[in-house]
């Protein structure tokens, strides 16, 4: 049975079971502060576990993309090495949502896997939760009395709270869960060992494909149990793991999900899978690893330096690495697995077709960018061993017989910290040099760095005080600006980065939170006996959170919200620009052009969006003068404020990939400019006054980013501009034509500059002269060692001159500028090649007199540093090489 079958028969078997077919939601979460990406099947409904929303429908059902590579679930180091763990997976699905409970799960998973897809009953095994005394549960009967009525007692196992309990996080809807377990080993095998005895024994053969979770209970922050007011049903099936079972297979990397990935590897490395255990290690990771950087490429996420985007980039490189090593490829090739993926997975998935060339180049570029750093890395890696291997020698000198030669972890450490160097790369390339590495040091540097990451991001958060039981909060705010509030729950939050916080949540609230790319509003609240300053809005789980420094003393009382409308106002501005520039930008440069991420703020507004070359000035300024003319035809505000997604996209509503939209969005018009926003904007364009973009730069291959302001801040923006020309008319003594006056001084400076470039040469020349005399023979060597007054750029060119003047040269000379010392050292190159001098490291170990570094080739390096006083050191020192 194909792949896509497989995927079509679960989903076809739940609609018939009248659940609702809803597709994947984006695996890159922008609105949710507690999850990067989604990591299980039911994170996209948290709300409704948590009872902050109602669903349209109690059934739902699909195939949910998931990422494990952080947090709590991080299955990353596994991948590869194993034949069942995935960074990205597919998560089949159905869920109730106070609906139907553990009969018809259980019911309704046998028979689908037994009936439906035809699995045999006898390689079945089934787990329940054996309940805990730490958290005074008793075992789940019920579910062990359901089960018996379709698999034999002997295949039901009780299972621990590890295994057979579920939890969201350390606090929210948790529940007892069954697993079902399928044991695919051959009859010989079944008859050494029971099936039994290898359930969650990390067997490959023997594996969980399908979790049922009961929702019944709520964690609290003091870790005790209570129970829902309603019951759900959230199940997980591993799409991979069910393929390999229904394949008749014996690793997930053996099904069509992965088998053209593979082949495709293959061709491009010329490498073969399944003949080597190393080879197959790097295949399998790089098979893996692509699915899961290229869809979160597609859901909006760009590899970068922080968050989300490192854990992208870090998976990337990964891969890059076990090709780079083990597949012996120095060259970019992951971005050609793109096609392929394609071809797989974009009928299911249409972003990835959609957004296909982008998620090519992105990975491109990024290759290209890792295989530098690799390089870079090999040369500090150089460095390092050459420096061991000169303590040997000391070692040897002084015979010391036990001397070994051992890399400080701590410098491994920084390799992989600040370079990005692997270090398992690291141990390799030492091993092959007889050097040894001190994992343990490493070991120690990464704990202690993660420890102070950990600290850093450490929250909190205490349970929700309800003050108002029931779904009654709503949001008012595109309405009002000012309204008559209660507060309907309230919590602590203390963090080591923001320090106590407290959350509360109103029941009509006209703040805004952060979303879209729009910021938070901020404002007070305000009662007869005091006021209390919000400091950010935000949402999370449909609930909008309003940050304060302090709770008011009387949480009952009534309140006034007011936000800041200053702020909300300039905000506002920005946000529509925004829309009135992506319609200009795909006007000019090509309807390619999609938006990818935006930051909406008072001060000013900033737009990434997809284009493959930088946008030339004559561009930009019709990009700008296309929004200043939409800004001047006073463009009306036209809100559908709840209008059917489908109608929205057939009246030509631009739709954002990476985001999550409902049944019905909410639609924004200015003129020509249609977009599906939930943000705050202008009433009339008129009210922008004014647009000017501000840069436009790269943020990634294939991506574009544009800073823009408006409102006021074009003000002061010219006002600077009109400050600054009047200072510089006053520096040129107020001249009648400016511009006539700075191209005089450019013209009077480039005369002076060529006139220096002549004195310097006449004075290189005469120093070479005079040098030449001064040479020193020492063991068959032409040896000179001297300080210049000269410029750096003059220095390097009189050491080479003087050097080349001479066979059998060694020539080293130092000079002083801006009061930064400079090295520098030539070397013959039949020297090089007869007395195996290096002009590189001799740079490198004389620069640390003057507290700086260097390097270059065998014949001729540089270095520069910050210790004047340590060129004289350097010169004495420097003879000591010949």
């Amino acid at each position: 049975m194909k792949s896509q079958d497989i995927r079509s028969k679960f989903l076809s078997f739940f609609e018939d079971k009248k659940h609702s077919i809803v597709p994947s939601a984006p695996m890159v979460l922008k609105d949710d502060p507690t999850l990067m990406f989604v990591n299980s099947g039911m994170a996209p409904f948290k709300e409704y576990f948590l009872g902050n929303a109602v669903p349209k429908n109690s059934r739902i059902t699909d195939t949910q993309k998931c990422l494990r590579v952080s947090g709590k679930h991080n299955d990353l180091e596994e991948v590869g090495y194993d034949t069942y763990h995935h960074t990205l997976f597919e998560m089949l699905g159905n869920w109730s949502f106070g609906d139907y409970f553990k009969k018809e799960a259980i019911a309704w998973a046998w028979e689908l896997l037994t009936e439906v897809y035809g699995i045999d009953k006898d390689i079945l095994y089934v787990t329940v939760f054996e309940g805990s005394e730490e958290d005074k549960l008793p075992m789940d009967t019920e579910a062990y009395d359901l089960w018996k009525q379709f698999i034999s007692e002997d295949r039901i196992l009780k299972g621990n709270k590890k295994d057979n309990f579920w939890e969201m996080g350390d606090q929210g809807p948790c529940g007892p869960c069954s697993e079902i377990h399928v044991d695919i080993r051959s009859a010989e095998e079944k008859a050494k060992v029971s099936g039994k005895d290898l359930v969650n024994q990390d067997h490959p053969q023997v594996v969980e494909i399908w979790n049922l979770v009961f929702m019944q209970y709520n964690r609290k922050a003091d870790g005790s149990l209570k129970s829902l007011p309603d019951k759900h049903i959230d199940t997980g099936m591993g799409f991979e793991r069910l393929c390999m079972v229904l394949q008749g297979v014996q690793s997930n990397y053996d099904t069509d999900v992965f088998t053209p990935i593979i082949r495709e590897i293959e061709t491009i490395t010329d490498k073969k899978y399944s003949e080597d255990e190393k080879i197959d290690v790097a295949i399998r990771v790089i098979a893996d690893h692509v699915r899961a950087v290229a869809f979160s490429i597609a859901d909006g996420q760009l590899p970068s330096n922080t968050g989300a985007g490192y854990v992208i980039r870090r998976i990337l490189r990964r891969a890059i690495r076990y090709g780079f090593t083990f597949l012996d490829k120095k060259e970019p090739f992951i971005y050609k697995l793109v096609d392929v993926l394609s071809a797989k997975m974009g009928t299911a998935f249409p972003e990835m077709k959609s957004q296909q060339q982008l998620v090519t180049n992105v990975i491109r570029e990024e290759e290209v960018s890792f295989l530098r750093t690799l390089d870079q890395g090999l040369k500090l890696l150089e460095q390092e061993m050459l420096k061991l291997k000169a303590d040997e020698i000391i070692a040897i000198d002084n015979n010391d017989l036990n001397f070994k030669l051992v890399l400080d972890g701590k410098i491994a450490f920084v390799l992989y910290d600040t370079h990005g160097f692997p270090m398992d790369l690291t141990a390799l390339i030492l091993r092959e040099n007889e050097i040894v590495l001190d994992e343990a040091g490493f070991s120690v540097a990464m704990k202690e760095q993660k420890d102070r990451s950990r600290a850093a991001s450490q929250v909190t958060t205490d349970d929700w005080k309800v003050l108002i039981e029931g779904n009654v909060e709503t949001f008012v705010g595109y309405d009002q600006t000012e309204n008559d509030v209660k507060i309907t729950r309230i919590r602590k939050v203390d963090s080591k980065k923001d320090g106590i916080l407290y959350q509360i949540v109103l029941d009509k609230t006209p703040f805004y939170p952060e979303g879209g790319g729009q910021v938070g509003d901020k404002g007070i609240l305000v009662s007869a006996n005091e006021t209390i300053e919000i400091i950010d809005t935000k949402k999370e789980n449909n609930l909008i959170l309003h940050f304060a420094k302090q709770l008011p003393e009387n949480v009952t009382a009534n309140f006034v919200a007011k936000v800041n409308t200053d702020l909300r106002t300039s905000t506002s501005k920005n946000h529509s620009a925004t829309h009135l520039m992506h319609l200009a930008l795909r006007t000019i440069l090509g309807t390619h052009v999609e938006q990818k991420g935006s930051l909406v703020s008072p001060n000013y507004l900033r737009f990434d969006f997809s284009h493959f070359s930088k946008v030339s000035d004559e561009e930009l300024r019709q990009v700008e003068a296309s929004v200043n003319a939409q800004i001047e035809s006073q463009l009306q505000l036209v809100e559908h404020r709840s209008i059917p997604i489908q109608q929205a996209m057939e009246q030509g509503a631009m739709a954002l990939f990476g985001e999550k939209y409902g049944d019905h969005v909410r639609m924004i018009e200015f003129g020509e400019s249609k977009e599906l926003c939930g943000g705050i904007h202008v009433k009339n364009t008129a009210d922008i006054w004014h647009f000017k973009i501000i840069s436009e730069g790269a943020v990634a291959a294939g991506i574009r980013r544009i800073e823009a302001i408006t409102g006021d801040a074009v003000k002061s923006f010219y006002q600077n501009q009109e400050n600054t020309l009047a200072e510089i008319k006053e520096t040129l003594k107020n001249p009648q034509d400016i511009l006539k006056s700075v191209t005089s001084l450019q013209d009077d400076n480039a005369k002076l500059k060529k006139q220096l470039e002549q004195l310097l040469k006449e004075k290189v020349d005469g120093l070479k002269n005079s040098f030449v005399s001064e040479f020193q023979e020492i063991n068959g060597i032409n040896f000179l060692a001297k300080q210049v007054d000269l410029s750096m750029s003059s220095t390097k060119d009189l050491t080479q001159a003087i050097g080349s003047s001479k066979p059998n040269s060694f020539v080293f000379l130092a000079s002083v500028e801006d009061n930064m010392p400079n090295i520098h050292c030539y070397i013959s190159k039949d020297l090089v090649t007869e007395k195996g001098l290096n002009a590189g490291n001799i740079i490198r170990e004389l620069g640390k007199y003057i507290d700086g570094n260097g390097g270059g080739q065998p014949f001729f390096a540089s270095g520069k540093g910050k210790n004047v006083a340590g060129i004289q050191d350097a010169l004495e020192k420097v003879k000591q090489f010949i």
